[in-house]
């Protein structure tokens, strides 16, 4: 989606903000014992709330209104009967549709009591993401949100999932751009042109280098199997720099 008038802006912060919202209280409400299911469900409730539908089932028929990926997964979690337990690394994923208009926001959540290294795999993802959201821009090269992140993920002695990328979203859950890959890829040539709307989605990891399939038709799997975080957020490139549309609020 490119941006083209003040409406569909409007139209792209109000369904940002009501995924951003309905992850934030998702987030909050985990606890030890409750299952995956029960979690997707306060996401749907929220969601139906504010007249919006989840993008997963719209788009995919997947089997839940959230994605809800627990440890060794890392993307497509299905909801179901896994209990959380104190702990495990949880992956919120929540995009949903109003109006026609897609967006698309994620997060990591550590269960208390949290080792110190996945509290600060936690605290560095989130950094990973917004050290690439900070290369967003009108006419500025999409390679240079893969290269920023790289960067940081060198740095702090951390690898990247190779295989899951960022993308375009608007008018759909995923279009055009595709593939924009969140490590570096000398290469992608390719520009955001003015009101790009897409993804900034990094997997930061404590070793894994690739998703992998599972025995379901939808869950990614870590390979090597090693902590994993991801962040995201949907962002408008413009004249002066990101517009980030997936805050709460």
């Amino acid at each position: 989606m490119t941006i083209s008038n003040d409406d569909e802006l409007v139209a792209l912060k109000e369904i940002g903000r009501i995924v951003a919202n309905t992850l934030e209280t998702m987030g909050a409400a985990i606890e030890p014992g409750m299952t995956t299911a029960e979690l997707d469900r306060i996401g749907r409730e929220l969601l139906e709330k504010a007249g919006a539908t989840p993008a997963p089932e719209l788009c995919y028929d997947f089997p839940g209104a959230t994605c809800i990926s627990v440890n060794e997964e890392i993307a497509h979690g299905i909801p179901g009967e896994r209990r959380l337990a104190a702990g495990d690394l949880v992956n919120i994923d929540v995009s949903a549709e109003k109006g026609g208009v897609f967006a698309d926001t994620g997060a990591s959540f550590a269960v208390p009591p949290v080792a110190r290294t996945i509290d600060r795999l936690c605290r560095d993802g989130r950094r990973a993401m917004w050290a690439g959201i900070r290369q967003v821009g009108a006419d500025k090269p999409l390679a240079g949100i893969g290269r920023a992140i790289g960067k940081f993920a060198r740095k702090n002695r951390y690898t990247l999932v190779q295989n899951l990328a960022s993308h375009g979203v608007g008018h759909s859950l995923h279009e055009h751009p595709t593939e924009i890959a969140t490590w570096p890829n000398s290469s992608e040539r390719r520009r955001m042109n003015e009101g790009l709307v897409f993804t900034v989605e990094p997997f930061l990891s404590m070793g894994a280098r690739w998703a992998t399939d599972s025995s379901d038709p939808w869950t990614l799997l870590s390979e090597p199997r090693a902590p994993t975080v991801q962040y995201e957020h949907t962002v408008v490139a413009t004249r002066n720099g990101p517009l980030v549309v997936t805050l709460p609020g």
